[in-house]
């Protein structure tokens, strides 16, 4: 009789689990038909062509690349030696053409990462209590446990075809992988941010929450290994691999930048400067804008002060922290950036889908707020975007919106990451003391014996 009730009860436990499964997997499926329908242009969107990209740009660099060089006489080539591999990726399935090539694997990396946070939700990968306990154990836990899943299915088409048109949802699929390896592999994780690093830099900041001590000697060992390698590949078989490191140092404010709206505003109070289109995107150009590009870099800088003041000050450090630190970063990096690209928010959500994963509540405010830039951004581009480049008051009023939540989501992420990491430990004594010499106790004295 146990034998049986334990194979019913199995049973049920499959059962609720295929339940659970079935409705994200559903929704999953239903909005990347649309989006797949959306880059074969069934049906426009209005305003401009978000595939042409991998229609234009994307393909006259496969054409190069191809051949063994990188394609350095094109300024819209900026990216590091490894963005080659998914330019080139469109190879590997011949019988298509170029771009329907590249947005089936776009959604097959879309698949990938739901898959891994499906995976790691029901493994119970992260805790929502402030032990850091794992999910499966804490009692916020079996109710969230696909949350994170849910964040990344809501959040990629939220963007609309521009989520399939760009390589960086295969980049922020790496990520992904990479922050949910760290705690049980963090050799894998370090390699597999230094890949990304590679494709598109800001992977980079993934590893800025490792555990001190031996997991932070691990995956910034492994990383540092990783890079070297595919770097000195590249460097060896195709010359012109590190033109990246310089190819932005000329960019200017790009009209959809936080920076940019200081620009919009003042067209309506007679600020005699213009758009232009370059480094492939629509920038300002005219009085005052050096100042403001500069001013965007000098934020930049502070981020990065404020970031290494919390690596130091930071007590409870681990797997779960390590998304959460990614998130902030990545958030502060975007909203101070001279551009702000809508393929951005594809890291965003990634990482916030990630954070929810590992640490249940603790993120949940800014990763809705990105979505909810996620879905304004979708207007903004492609939607009414010749209205933002005229600085017409819609235009200006969704960017401004659209910025407003990156800045929001970026702010109270910082402010719980340092409250949960620094504050609440200390407070709690959980700071560690260096241990002090102890002088050592002098032997108890023993009077002479009488012989």
């Amino acid at each position: 009789m146990d034998g049986a009730a334990g194979t019913a009860a199995a049973y049920r436990g499959a059962a609720e689990e295929l339940r659970r499964l079935a409705l994200p997997v559903a929704a999953w499926a239903a909005t990347r038909a649309v989006l797949l329908l959306c880059v074969f242009t069934v049906p426009d969107l209005p305003g401009p062509d978000v595939t042409s990209d991998v229609t234009v740009i994307y393909q006259r660099w496969f054409e190069t690349l191809r051949t063994g060089a990188f394609p350095l006489d094109d300024v819209t080539w900026q990216y590091p030696p490894a963005a080659a591999l998914p330019i080139l990726s469109p190879a590997l399935l011949p019988f298509l053409d170029y771009a329907s090539a590249f947005f089936l694997l776009a959604c097959a990396a879309d698949a990938v990462a739901f898959a891994l946070l499906l995976r790691a939700g029901r493994s119970g990968a992260g805790g929502s209590g402030a032990d850091g306990a794992d999910g499966a154990n804490s009692p916020s836990g079996p109710g969230r446990w696909s949350a994170g899943a849910w964040v990344w299915v809501a959040g990629v088409p939220l963007l609309g075809p521009t989520a399939y048109a760009r390589y960086d949802l295969m980049v922020t699929a790496v990520a992904v992988a990479a922050l949910l390896a760290l705690r049980r592999h963090p050799r894998t994780a370090g390699a597999l941010a230094a890949f990304g690093a590679l494709l598109k830099v800001w992977p980079v900041l993934l590893l800025l929450g490792t555990a001190r001590g031996r997991a932070t000697r691990a995956c910034w060992t492994a990383a540092a290994a990783t890079a070297a390698a595919i770097t000195l590949l590249f460097t060896a078989a195709m010359p012109g691999a590190l033109s990246f490191l310089t190819s932005q140092r000329d960019r200017g404010t790009e009209v959809e930048s936080l920076g940019a709206l200081v620009f919009h505003v003042a067209r309506h109070f007679g600020w005699e400067g213009r758009t232009h289109f370059r480094y492939g995107s629509v920038e300002f150009a005219g009085p005052y804008v050096p100042v403001v590009s500069t001013a965007a870099l000098v934020l930049s800088v502070l981020a990065l002060a404020w970031l290494a003041l919390w690596r130091v000050r930071a007590v409870d450090l681990g797997p779960n922290a390590a998304g959460d630190a990614a998130f902030a970063a990545v958030l502060l990096f975007t909203t101070t950036s001279r551009v702000i690209s809508p393929q951005y928010l594809l890291w965003l959500v990634g990482l916030a889908a990630v954070s929810v994963t590992l640490r249940g509540a603790r993120q949940a405010l800014p990763a809705g707020l990105v979505l909810a830039a996620a879905a304004v951004t979708l207007l903004e581009f492609p939607v009414f975007f010749a209205k933002v480049v005229a600085s017409d008051p819609l235009g200006i009023a969704l960017l401004a919106l659209r910025n407003g939540l990156l800045a929001g989501a970026a702010l109270v992420s910082c402010r719980r990451l340092w409250h949960d990491t620094v504050t609440v430990p200390r407070r709690a004594g959980q700071v560690t003391e260096p241990a002090r010499a102890v002088p050592p106790t002098p032997a108890p004295h023993k009077p002479a014996t009488a012989p």
